[in-house]
């Protein structure tokens, strides 16, 4: 169960996020409160994540699809499009997750 938190965690932080760049300074309301409804829905689900995942792990997973989600959305809604090093550090963010969590013993000592 703590991996399905973790996913609406995941996505309450991206919708968050994202609503920041629309909100305009907090002068829009739908989005500002898209801001406040998904960073309360993030921080929320991954609380209960942690309950059975490790917080090392629950946060670096949290971060890095995080990270990886906005870079792909931000280049298709905002025409951010990420160049080489960028997408260079998207993929060794995402490798050292996989390292932390498949190869690490805490990565393996989840419940």
């Amino acid at each position: 169960m703590g991996y399905f938190y973790l996913i609406i965690a995941i996505i309450g932080e991206v919708i968050g996020t994202i609503s920041l760049k629309n909100s305009e300074n907090f002068t829009h309301l739908f989005p500002t409160s898209l801001v406040i409804m998904g960073y309360g829905i993030a921080f929320y689900f991954m609380m209960l994540s942690m309950q059975t995942i490790p917080v090392a792990i629950t946060y670096s997973i949290w971060s890095g699809v995080g990270i990886t989600a906005i870079a792909i959305i931000s280049a298709i809604k905002f025409g951010e499009v990420p160049d080489f090093y960028a997408v260079l550090g998207l993929l060794l963010i995402i490798a050292g997750i996989f390292v932390l969590v498949s190869l690490s013993s805490m990565g393996k000592n989840i419940n």
